[in-house]
């Protein structure tokens, strides 16, 4: 799954170097530094500056600052340190894209408040930046106007400000039409039935915010069973889950809250409070209203997890896991501090067996060390400690292909939590990262990681990485062991390749790795069958040479996560239901990555932040 092929010259490296930054035959006269505002919305904007050396001459390092008006703030960024001095904000390379060839180009993104801002005084090294601002997105639509038939509704909106392309209606987070003009018609629709649309316009640079919502009802009401209510929505605690909802077309009694078939409470208004609930449970709802003559149909269904949640530790919400090798093969060899800000988590691959079972054991792989040009524990650690301070998350990946790291006693149990606590102390490891593909006992490996919880406290991060066959049943014992540590297990980064075809969660087909109905009918298994949206990842290989099969553009990558995410832009597989909390992705591997120009990274990291 995760070969270590050892053999690759000096030369090679350096190719594979060099080839990350690919000169243009064009050169301008001058280095600039060009802005774009790839996405805006109400109370912040995504932006992205691109630096491109259009001198003779390579530049060394390189720094971009600009202004933003009173009370404006970056709140995050990547590909880039950050510093800030009142309203001036300064952006630096890191250590892996600070030399640029003459006619060689690299960029750095951020997000920025307020929304409407754009950022001025630009300065590159200290001179203007030049090269003026790339397209902005379209300002909002005007307002939208609706008129409704039995089984359509005919929308028309005023124009947005700035470049556009066209424009795509919206219900809720799913695109029901995409346009160049500005009106649209949504058909196939119920009688009776009330929907809500919001229009954005798009261009290259991104799309802008949403028009203002408009609502309307389908014609067709004839006084018998209510419409379906609006969309639900929903906001829990540790014990109870808040839902409201849009009110239903025609005459209505009350409203029923259904978990499944079961009725949770009855309401003579459009919200609901659903109470004595555990913590951290997922729960999904959907409501019905009714009258003398009858229950209407019900909502689109809503999922919620009630707080409580441990393991998760101070991740985002979509989060993007690379594996880092301690080893040597052809892929670019790194250190641990030239790891990019794209990645959230960071797995250090990996964690070694010893004779005795149970023992995990770890330090810098002399061969890495060699290629490095010298590379001590020391530094190593210094490097853990530098990616804490840039908010990064490190954990130790106990297996691999090669790994025979076993766990099937009391004994070994104990001995595993003991070993590889002292090396989350001696190295600050956030966690541990279980990459078992040699055999697994769930019970006692369960054990293992409750005794390394109870040592190392609630932020723990514990995360697994099973191969596809390990996930296709609950019986399976990796999908035990997940299950059994369900209340402090942070995610599961399923290998959704080297596996050959596979059943999805509808058993209707074996879908083909690589395509986007093979990552979301075998990511539903584990999101129907117990998992969290949360605790549920999709691994994939960062480009040609990191795996046999199954590899990907991460383009499909990302429509997958929508799909999952919205229940659009899906394949011929279409979830049951929207997962909007579904955790992220994972690749093998970062130097892979590496050896394909951060493709994977760069093209999934921005992704993420589009997720609901």
């Amino acid at each position: 799954m995760k070969p270590r092929v050892i053999a690759r010259s000096l030369v090679a490296l350096a190719a594979l170097v060099l080839a990350m930054v690919v000169a243009p035959p064009a050169q301008a006269a001058s280095a600039t530094a060009v802005f774009v505002k790839t996405s805006e919305w109400g109370s912040a904007f995504e932006g992205k500056y691109t630096i491109t050396n259009g001198t003779a001459t390579t530049i060394n390092g390189w720094s971009v600052a600009f202004d933003l008006p009173a009370g404006g703030s970056v709140s995050s960024s990547w590909d880039a340190t950050s510093s800030r001095s009142g309203q001036r904000f300064t952006f630096t390379n890191l250590g892996w894209n600070g030399t640029l060839a003459p006619g060689a180009s690299v960029s750095f993104g951020f997000i920025a408040s307020p929304g409407g801002a754009t950022p001025a005084g630009c300065t590159l090294n200290g001179a203007p930046c030049g090269g003026g601002s790339g397209p902005t997105v379209p300002g909002k639509p005007g307002a939208v106007s609706a008129t409704a038939s039995a089984s359509s509704v005919a929308l028309s909106w005023g124009a947005s400000s700035g470049s556009v392309t066209g424009y795509r209606v919206y219900e809720g987070s799913s695109v029901r039409a995409t346009v160049s003009g500005t009106s649209a018609t949504v058909s196939g629709l119920g009688s009776c039935e009330a929907h809500t649309y919001a229009v954005a316009a798009y261009n290259s640079a991104g799309e802008g915010p949403k028009s203002d919502p408009v609502t309307v009802t389908t014609t067709g009401c004839t006084g018998g069973a209510p419409g379906k209510p609006g969309a639900v929505s929903a906001t829990a605690s540790a014990s109870s889950v808040a839902l409201s909802w849009g009110a239903s077309s025609g005459s209505v009694t009350g409203y029923r809250v259904y978990e499944g078939s079961s009725v949770r409470a009855t309401v003579s208004g459009t919200s609901a409070t659903v109470s004595g609930l555990g913590s951290c449970e997922a729960h999904t709802y959907a409501v019905a209203a009714y009258n003398s003559a009858g229950e209407g149909p019900k909502s689109d269904p809503v999922t919620a997890t009630t707080t409580g949640c441990t393991g998760g530790g101070p991740l985002p919400k979509h989060f993007l896991t690379g594996y880092w090798h301690n080893f040597d093969n052809p892929a670019v060899e790194l250190r641990l501090s030239a790891v990019p800000d794209e990645y959230d988590l960071i797995a250090v691959s990996f964690g070694e067996a010893t004779a005795t079972p149970g023992e995990v054991v770890f330090g810098v792989d002399p061969g890495l060390s060699a290629s490095l040009g010298g590379y001590t524990d020391a530094q190593f650690r210094a490097d853990v400690q530098a990616l804490h301070a840039r908010g990064k998350k490190v954990i130790l990946s106990v297996g691999g292909e090669a790994g025979r790291v076993q766990v099937a006693s009391a004994a070994a149990a104990t001995l595993f939590a003991d070993t590889v606590y002292a090396l989350m102390q001696k190295y600050d490891f956030d966690g541990v990262d279980i990459d078992l593909e040699n055999g697994l006992n769930a019970t006692y490996m369960g054990q293992a990681l409750r005794q390394l919880r109870a040592k190392a406290g609630a932020d723990l991060i514990i995360t697994m990485a099973p191969q596809t066959i390990d996930m296709q049943s609950t019986g399976a014992e990796y999908f035990k062991l997940a299950l059994s540590i369900k209340d402090i297990l942070t995610v599961v980064h399923t290998q959704f390749y080297n596996s050959g075809s596979m059943l999805g969660c509808d058993q209707m087909a074996a879908y083909s790795q690589g395509t986007v109905n093979f990552m979301t009918a075998l990511a539903c298994i584990q999101l129907e069958n117990g998992l969290r949206p949360d605790q549920v990842a999709l691994g994939l290989p960062a480009g040609p040479g990191a795996a046999g099969g199954g590899i990907v553009s991460p383009t499909l990558v990302n429509q997958a996560l929508t799909c999952l995410a919205t229940r659009t832009g899906c394949g011929s597989f279409v979830p049951p239901r929207a997962y909007p909390g579904i955790r992220g992705a994972m690749t093998w591997s970062i130097n892979w990555d590496a050896s394909n120009g951060w493709n994977f990274s760069r093209t999934v990291k921005p992704h993420l932040a589009t997720l609901p």
